[in-house]
């Protein structure tokens, strides 16, 4: 079934499993959905959410049971899911923990592929790409599913789309630390994700998608590319190009949608609705063409678009942006920080946004990205010790679908 834009909506979110004791990584998906089933399975329906493997054995994703109207109190509906993942969980010593980087994970010993159904398919990813880096075994993401309907909606949706990635970073950034320490990226999830698949680097591109807005060019210039480089490494033709396409916004012609995949995950759904609520209200703005036309909006080259979104990885919500006339975009006629232009858009469009909603959007423009508060809560002490104090509270955070505030 085919939908209009901004009917309705798709969100997934992956957490990663760790031992409740110590926080270190533990690959027992697996072990989840038996505990869960009765079976070894890379699906699970649960009514309104599913759960599912990822490409590593210590990522469960969370995701609404196909597409869904009702945006209003899915984080509640999330949370009743990690209550009872987590309940599940309390015999293997295990629990779901936030964030999209492990802070101590080492990938080069502690990554393990999921292998069971699809195995082969990550396997070949594995041998082409090594899949041990940070880059592959421990980012977690927020992916939103927006549909379009035909050619003149999608190229509405990504226009817009397009526009609006180089600053979601700043409101999502939550993975500061790998290896024990600050890697100077409020978003070190992106910084690696720009570079993960540079064996074949018509898969990523420029994170931001190429100037195309009709499927029949997507193919020529985005599908065909992929599918030519990555020909000689898949002699079993068994990886689909909608998978192979890893820009921040992939288009999934195969159920008319467009993928958002550049927002970290948050501490808590409470937060990741927010950010998407937020990211989908900006978008219907921009589309609508309130203030600037789709023609306008089309015009941006990549280059110009990733230069913004690359300092934004960097500095979150406190970046400095000086690309006047992207501001103009926003109706914003002055220099000013990523938070600052955030903050200028949610007043454009907090009214349809509901009051619990506003709360927690409020909440994230006045304490800023979770990246900024874990650095905040860690302070000067880099010791293993306070790291695994700071995100067991993160743990807690994402049992009780609480903000965390240092």
């Amino acid at each position: 079934m085919s939908y209009h834009l901004f009917e309705v909506y798709g969100i997934e979110l992956e957490y990663m499993l760790v031992q409740r004791s110590i926080l270190k990584i533990t690959p027992i998906v697996d072990k989840l959905m038996q505990l869960k089933s009765g079976e070894i399975t890379s699906d699970v329906s649960n009514g309104k959410i599913e759960w599912s493997n990822e490409l590593v054995a210590h990522v469960v994703e969370l995701k609404t049971n196909g597409p869904t109207k009702h945006l209003e109190d899915l984080d509640l509906l999330f949370h009743q899911n990690i209550k009872e993942i987590n309940k599940l969980l309390i015999s293997e010593d295990a629990e779901l923990l936030p964030t999209a980087a492990h802070p101590l994970m080492d990938p080069e010993t502690e990554m393990k592929l999921w292998k069971h159904n699809y195995s082969e398919i990550y396997a070949l990813y594995n041998k082409i790409f090594d899949c041990r880096g940070h880059g592959w075994a421990n980012v977690q993401s927020m992916h939103l599913n927006l549909p379009f309907y035909g050619d003149e909606e999608f190229e509405k949706l990504h226009a817009a789309i397009r526009i609006l990635l180089p600053i979601i970073p700043a409101l999502s950034a939550s993975s500061p630390i790998f290896d024990g320490k600050s890697t100077g990226f409020m978003d070190s999830r992106m910084n690696v994700y720009k570079t993960n698949q540079k064996e074949i680097p018509e898969m990523t591109g420029k994170v931001i998608p190429e100037k195309v807005f009709d499927k029949e060019s997507y193919i020529r210039e985005i599908f065909d590319p992929i599918n030519k480089a990555i020909a000689p490494f898949d002699t079993n033709k068994i990886l689909d190009k909608h998978f192979l396409n890893s820009r921040g916004a992939i288009a999934r012609f195969d159920r008319n949608a467009i993928e958002i995949r550049v927002i970290d995950i948050q501490e808590c759904p409470k937060a990741d609705l927010a950010i998407a609520i937020l990211i989908i209200e900006t978008l219907k703005m921009l589309v609508s063409e309130e203030l600037v036309s789709i023609d306008d909006q089309k015009k941006w080259h990549e280059d110009d678009l990733f230069s913004i979104f690359n300092d934004v990885i960097e500095d979150a919500e406190n970046t400095q942006i000086t690309d006047l006339k992207y501001l103009n975009l926003f109706d914003v006629k002055e220099e000013c920080i990523a938070n600052e232009l955030w903050e200028m858009i949610y007043h454009r469009v907090k009214d349809s946004i509901s009051i619990k909603h506003r709360k927690s959007i409020e909440f994230l423009l006045d304490k800023g990205s979770l990246s900024s508060r874990i650095l905040k809560g860690i302070s000067k002490d880099n010791s293993e010790k306070n790291i695994k104090v700071i995100y067991s509270k993160l743990a807690e955070c994402l049992q009780t679908n609480t903000f965390y505030n240092p």
